[in-house]
Parts: C-alpha cells; sequence; structure tokens
C-alpha cells in the first residue's frame, strides 16, 4: 500500500520520501539485499533502507530514527503506518520533538477484538507511548467508516480521516490462464479465497457453507489461495479438514499466490469470498472488485457498506445460516455475478483508484498543513 500510495502522490508532482527497514518480512527471513541508508528512486519517489539494529525481532533501526531527527525539517510532514510498533513509534516521538506533523494510520490495530491480542503488554505500551503519539498526531488515518466507528482512541478525541486503500484496476485480459494452470474447468463456477489463512478470516464458516451448498445441487470449484508463515499449524489444520470433508475434490489450495497468478485468479473467479470477523479494510476485496470479480463478505470486512450501496456483490452477518444463503444465491445466479462484479468494477474505478486516492489524500495533507499555518 506505501509503494502504490507513494506512486500516486509522486504523480501528482508530491515530492515522496519513504524512510524503511531492511527487514524481510516475517521471522526467519534474510534482510533485504538493497542499499542502506542511500536515497533509492523508485517510481518518481525517493525510498531509503536502514539496518534493523539494535532490535531486529521488532524490525527497530536506530539509524532510521537519528536520520529522521537530523533531516525532519526538510518535510512537510510525516505519514506513519502502524501502531504498537517501535519504529513507528519512536518516529512519532521524533516527529514531535521537531515540530513535524505527523499522521497515524493504525492498520486496524485500534478494533477492539485486535486489541485483546497480547492485552496487557498492549495497556502497557499505551500507557507509555501510544496513548501519547495518537493524542499529539495531526489526524488518524482509517480505511473505512466502519473501522473509524468500532476503534479505540483510548478517551482521546482524534481528528478522524476516512481515505480507502488503493489498488490497480484489473481491465486487461489475464496474462495467463489461471483455471488452465490449476487445472479447473472453464465452464465450472469457480469461487475464490484470497487471504492469510488464520482464524479471523472466517474459513470456520466458509468450509461448512459451501459443503451444505452440494446437497442441493450447485457445482463449483473453490481455490484457497493464501498460506501463513507464522502458523503453519492452523494452515495444516485446515487443509486436513478440507481433504477429510466433500469438498476435497473440488478444492485446489495454491499457497500463496504471486502475480501474474493473482491477477488471473482475480479476474477469472465468479466470486470472490472472504466471510471475516473483524478487518479494518479489506484489500482482496477491492482488488477483486477492481477486477470485475462478484464479491460475497461478511459484515466483518469493514468495506461492507460499499459493497452493498454499489450492489458489487453479496454482504451477510458472521452467521453459517446467512452465509449459506448468500453463497447459494450466487453460485445458483452466474449472470447475476456477472453483472454485480461490473458494477463493483465501476465503483472500485471511482474510489479505489490510486489517482482517487492520491486526490484525497492531498486534500487531507493541505487541510493540515493550512491549520497549522492558520494556529
Amino acid at each position: 500500500m506505501v509503494r502504490g500510495l507513494a506512486t500516486a502522490l509522486a504523480g501528482q508532482n508530491i515530492d515522496v520520501t519513504i524512510l524503511t527497514t531492511n527487514s524481510n518480512g516475517d521471522t526467519g527471513q534474510l534482510p533485504l539485499d538493497v542499499p542502506l541508508i542511500e536515497p533509492v528512486t523508485e517510481n518518481g519517489y525517493q525510498i531509503r533502507y536502514f539496518p534493523c539494529a539494535p532490535f531486529r525481532r521488532y524490525k527497530f533501526s536506530l539509524d532510521l530514527l537519528q536520520w529522521l531527527y537530523r533531516h525532519a525539517s526538510e518535510f512537510d510532514l510525516a505519514h506513519l503506518h502502524a501502531l504498537f510498533s517501535p519504529i513507528i513509534s519512536g518516529a512519532a516521538m521524533v516527529a514531535r520533538s521537531r515540530n513535524l506533523p505527523y499522521i497515524l494510520r493504525p492498520l486496524g490495530t485500534l478494533d477492539p477484538a485486535d486489541l485483546q491480542k497480547k492485552k496487557q503488554l498492549k495497556q502497557v505500551y499505551t500507557a507509555l507511548w501510544e496513548r501519547e503519539n495518537i493524542a499529539k498526531a495531526a489526524a488518524i488515518h482509517f480505511t473505512s467508516q466502519e473501522e473509524a466507528r468500532v476503534s479505540d482512541r483510548f478517551g482521546l478525541n482524534t481528528k478522524d480521516l476516512i481515505i480507502p486503500l488503493g489498488v490497480n484496476l484489473i481491465e486487461n485480459p489475464p496474462k495467463i490462464d489461471a483455471r488452465a494452470q490449476l487445472g479447473i474447468p472453464q465452464d465450472k463456477f469457480m469461487v475464490l479465497f484470497l487471504s492469510r489463512i488464520e482464524p479471523k478470516k472466517g474459513l470456520d464458516l466458509l468450509l461448512p457453507a459451501l459443503a451444505s451448498l452440494l446437497p442441493q445441487g450447485l457445482d463449483f470449484h473453490l481455490v484457497l489461495a493464501g498460506s501463513n508463515p507464522q502458523a503453519p499449524e492452523y494452515e495444516a489444520k485446515i487443509r486436513a479438514e478440507i481433504e477429510a470433508s466433500p469438498l476435497a475434490t473440488r478444492t485446489t489450495m495454491p499457497g500463496f499466490v504471486r502475480e501474474p497468478l493473482k491477477s488471473a485468479l482475480l479476474k477469472q473467479a465468479d466470486l470472490f469470498v472472504l466471510p471475516s470477523y473483524y478487518e479494518n479494510f479489506g484489500i482482496a476485496v477491492a482488488e477483486a472488485m477492481a477486477a470485475g470479480t462478484a464479491v460475497c463478505i461478511s459484515r466483518g470486512v469493514y468495506i461492507w457498506e460499499d459493497v452493498e450501496n454499489a450492489d458489487a456483490g453479496w454482504v451477510c452477518h458472521q452467521d453459517l445460516a446467512d452465509l449459506i444463503r448468500v453463497l447459494a444465491e450466487a453460485v445458483a445466479n452466474p449472470d447475476v455475478c456477472r453483472q454485480r462484479g461490473l458494477r463493483g468494477q465501476e465503483y472500485a474505478r471511482k474510489h479505489y483508484s490510486w489517482p482517487a486516492i492520491a486526490r484525497e489524500t492531498i486534500n487531507a495533507y493541505e487541510e493540515i498543513l493550512q491549520s497549522r499555518r492558520e494556529s
């Protein structure tokens, strides 16, 4: 998301510099093989990588914070992406000390359900650092109205920005045939789940709901794409459940998918499903809409109101019976799926495309800076 936003802002003549570390994702991965500290030009913006030290596990970089302290006066505003992250917390503190206004994007971490994870540690962390960081932020960047509504601000009054995440429209034919690659007949109704495989995604609802469609004579093939390197035991559990169920012969699990297979799946699927218990935005849902594919999601995916207003698919409660109802309607009506997919694509073009997101973001930046000039 950060790279996409930086590219879009640079396209609007905004001078963007990304500060990040050379951490390479999940634990156990070697650091990125990139130049350190020196600027690297990408798509009209600059990115500077800093070594993770002294706390590699937490993706912390003292060098990054020191660089920001020395160069803060060169920037008008900082847009910080994360909470409960030592490097971001430190960056907010540095920005305040250098009188640099900053926006915080919580990435769903203020959701009450998410705050229950490592609850006591987060309470201590909030008391020591994060409450002050939120209180002194120029704004909090939420990606949906629902995320803003449910988020716990710890009793603080905040200026909220509601700016969705951006996606690239997928309008051209896919570069590869995903169905042929995965051995799925062209005329078979394809249901696509493409997300991280973890409990909050609602797979405990999706799998029995799809199995219940079979006695109704509804035919389909499920592609369950994704992985979870941090919890391989849960991924193995899901695989075992599928293999022991009636879905075994009509399910493909390709694991984590990359381009061009990802775009081909999004484009060639008849229905995208994500019955999450909570999801601050649901970027894969927006990507499916951008590809012209109808979506079937729960109200736990916080852009459900967008889907409903755009008539871009089906929305259900986080309830097995309701999920069965909407899935049965969708699978039985492929023509309706195509119509709703096109409506979703038009909505994505207007509201989720990067040019649209860049305009909203620049307006928010200008409003913040104007307010500081007038104060």
